[in-house]
């Protein structure tokens, strides 16, 4: 069986240590994380990466919603890792999976449900939901989801930007003034999976397109079936984190091997 010594994760030393970090934008989502149940960070890559990964994943989607909840005038890009490269780099940022560890309290998380999200004109809102309902866990429990929306059109007050309620991942009081996630191209928005929130009404006369990229516990069942979405060619090409997020990893003790063994052997 695979074994591994495994240092101290960075979230367990102390949360004196975080307060002393330099990284003052780490220290502001985290805390904002805590307090609200989301976070923004705008601006967080170029207009031009934003631009160049819009423009593949737009040739990529075939189909709206199939049912009022995914919205039966958006599009929806499933199986991302198999079809495309452009978006490697923001699964593995490191900010981000210094956030997810923090939020899922482990190093050993996998991606969930990557998915490209087209609002299109005359889109109603999405039905206020928590990412973490669909797993029959008895609350309050430990977050066990984490998620991030990238903004790779601007988030506007009309186009359906991200609907939030503020500090709803403590308890279940949906009476909570609502916000919108208003950003910049090119912002990314955090979230627990444990906050209400849903997408927006689309008033506009044009499309808005955000990527989540959604990580779950290891111990977990993704939503998305990687294994079977990204072929095994394509995998072995990957940068090794990726390989992990996408499931060739191994949640201790030893959840996920392969023949009693780490499943980054089955690459050979």
């Amino acid at each position: 069986m695979y074994s591994i010594l495994v240092p101290v994760p960075w979230y367990q030393e102390s949360t004196e240590m975080i307060a002393r970090m330099d990284d003052g934008l780490l220290k502001s989502v985290l805390s904002d994380l805590d307090e609200f149940g989301y976070a923004i960070m705008e601006n967080y890559i170029s207009n031009e990466q934003a631009d160049s990964i819009k423009s593949e994943l737009m040739d990529l989607f075939r189909y709206s919603g199939r049912n009022k909840f995914e919205g039966f005038k958006t599009k929806r890009l499933y199986g991302l890792f198999g079809k495309t490269r452009v978006l490697d780099s923001l699964a593995v940022d490191p900010l981000i999976l210094k956030v997810a560890e923090y939020i899922l309290q482990t190093e050993n998380f996998l991606l969930s449900a990557p998915t490209g999200i087209l609002i299109n004109p005359d889109e109603t809102s999405q039905l206020l939901h928590r990412d973490d309902g669909k797993y029959p866990l008895t609350r309050p429990h430990e977050d066990v989801i984490f998620n991030t929306m990238w903004a790779l059109d601007e988030f506007t007050e009309f186009n359906g930007s991200t609907v939030l309620l503020p500090g709803s991942h403590t308890d279940d009081d949906l009476s909570r003034p609502s916000i919108q996630a208003l950003m910049p191209k090119g912002s990314v928005l955090l979230y627990r999976g444990s906050v209400w929130h849903g997408g927006g009404a689309n008033t506009t006369d044009t499309s808005r397109l955000g990527v989540i990229l959604e990580y779950c516990a290891g111990w977990l069942r993704p939503q998305e079936n990687h294994i079977l979405v990204v072929p095994k060619e394509i995998v072995k090409q990957l940068d090794s984190r990726l390989q992990e997020l996408l499931g060739y990893s191994v949640e201790r003790p030893f959840i996920g091997y392969v023949n009693g063994s780490h499943p980054k052997k089955s690459l050979l």
